[in-house]
């Protein structure tokens, strides 16, 4: 390791940020658009794939681990509020060596691929009423023509971003607390999923599940990564994130339980890429299906426009602080300008060509190994300073652990592939960066 050291002013204001621009009600509904638009839409049939008609636990069991983890990051925010605010917390625990500058780059990785996993879940909901879902032009073609909607939304400014999320994130979550509720009175708990003996679905299954559903929830680092742009951000970035996870633990309970009193565990894994609309039909009629298509395609339309706005603040820390290479290939323009565009066309290549349930499962491996790094960075270098609880901590740590080695094994069995990828993937960041950071010192 290279040691504590104190190098990054957290107070700094990093990429041209705009200090004091995002609102706490704006954080939220950014917060809570990247969480929502992925843990519902996108990942509910995944989770009940694994954890059979104990699914709804999952989300309850990922909102308990993501509040340890949030731990972490609300002390540091709250110590050092700054933009791009996971590469802050890591290089003041390692130094501007290897490990945070890999560390970082790992959760912009697992962002982009967010981005990709909702940019093709809010193509198969446009999709679905025509029977056109399994097309795989249209399905590239339009999520590609989301994630340059999303490009313009934040080249346009943080205001129009805040804005934007605002009232998509309204409409969203009023809209689906709407469908859960009719859903529930509709079909009550007597039938679907919860009908179905457990059987079968064994506690490892259970607990790999829940790899999926802190996915759900790590939208919340979107708001660490605006920490310096938030308005009185030492008092607002950690109300912020537990509010916006309150928001989203609630949702996906009500979404869950109306899902799994609607459609069996099959049903459920057959329609996993839209879920909620196939819950919606035999519930509510085509009106109701009518109805969560509009829901879901708000949503992940919101989702990746918050967070194609976190990932590009966090590479451009990244890159002023010299920890990963840079090019302008050209371009005029500011750096936080560049940075956006090298995120969409990385976010729209990954929605082009990759499967997603993969590169979900990619994005798990590369956002827990990350989280386990910032604990124990936060637990070896920073507890005292910020006065932050090693049983806490410590938790969070062996939580993060469990549900990866749950996750591991489970895909181990079911597809090697990925976790080779995975682990290729994290050698060639870890490799990569290793190489830049020394060329850098030779200079």
């Amino acid at each position: 390791m290279d040691g504590h050291q104190n190098h990054t002013d957290g107070q700094h204001s990093h990429g041209g940020s705009e200090k004091g621009s995002i609102s706490l009600g704006g954080a939220v509904a950014m917060g809570t658009g990247v969480m929502i638009g992925a843990g519902i839409f996108a990942l509910t049939g995944q989770i009940a794939e694994l954890a059979g008609p104990l699914f709804p636990l999952s989300f309850i069991a990922g909102a308990f681990v993501t509040a340890l983890a949030a731990y972490s990051y609300i002390k540091m925010s709250n110590a050092w509020p700054s933009s791009g605010g996971i590469a802050m917390i890591l290089q003041k625990a390692y130094g501007p060596g290897t490990i945070a500058a890999a560390a970082s780059l790992l959760m912009a990785l697992s962002m982009v691929i967010n981005e990709s996993l909702v940019a093709r879940t809010f193509t198969t909901y446009a999709l679905r009423p025509f029977d056109l879902q399994d097309n795989g032009l249209l399905q590239s073609a339009l999520a590609l023509a989301l994630i340059i909607f999303a490009y313009f939304v934040n080249a346009s400014g943080n205001r129009s971003v805040s804005m934007v999320s605002i009232v998509m994130s309204a409409i969203k979550i009023g809209g689906i607390a709407i469908f859960a509720v009719a859903a529930l009175w509709m079909s009550g708990f007597s039938g679907g999923a919860f009908a179905e003996p457990t059987a079968g679905f064994g506690w490892s299954g259970l607990v790999a599940s829940v790899a999926f559903s802190i996915l759900a929830f790590k939208g919340f680092t979107t708001i660490t990564n605006s920490g310096g742009e938030i308005v009185d951000p030492h008092r607002n970035v950690g109300r912020t994130i537990m509010i916006a996870i309150g928001i989203c633990v609630v949702t996906y309970l009500l979404v869950a339980a109306a899902v799994g009193a609607s459609l069996d565990i099959d049903q459920i894994v057959a329609a996993r890429d839209y879920s909620l609309a196939a819950a919606a039909e035999p519930a509510l009629g085509r009106v109701g299906f009518w109805f969560t298509i509009v829901i879901a395609i708000t949503a992940t339309a919101s989702g990746v426009v918050a967070s194609v706005f976190a990932v590009s603040r966090m590479l451009t820390m990244l890159t002023e602080m010299n920890m990963i290479p840079h090019s302008h290939f050209g371009m005029s323009g500011s750096l936080r300008s560049h940075l956006l565009v090298y995120t969409v066309v990385v976010a729209g290549t990954l929605a082009v060509l990759f499967d997603l349930s993969r590169i979900a499962a990619l994005g798990v491996f590369f956002y827990l190994v990350m989280d386990m790094l910032v604990h124990w960075g936060v637990l070896r270098y920073l507890r005292k300073e910020i006065g932050a609880r090693a049983e806490i901590l410590l938790a969070a740590l062996a939580a993060d652990a469990v549900v990866l080695g749950a996750f591991t094994w489970i895909k181990l069995q079911s597809d090697p592939g990925i976790v080779a990828y995975a682990a290729i993937g994290m050698f060639f960041v870890f490799g990569g960066e290793h190489l830049f950071l020394r060329g850098q010192k030779g200079r």
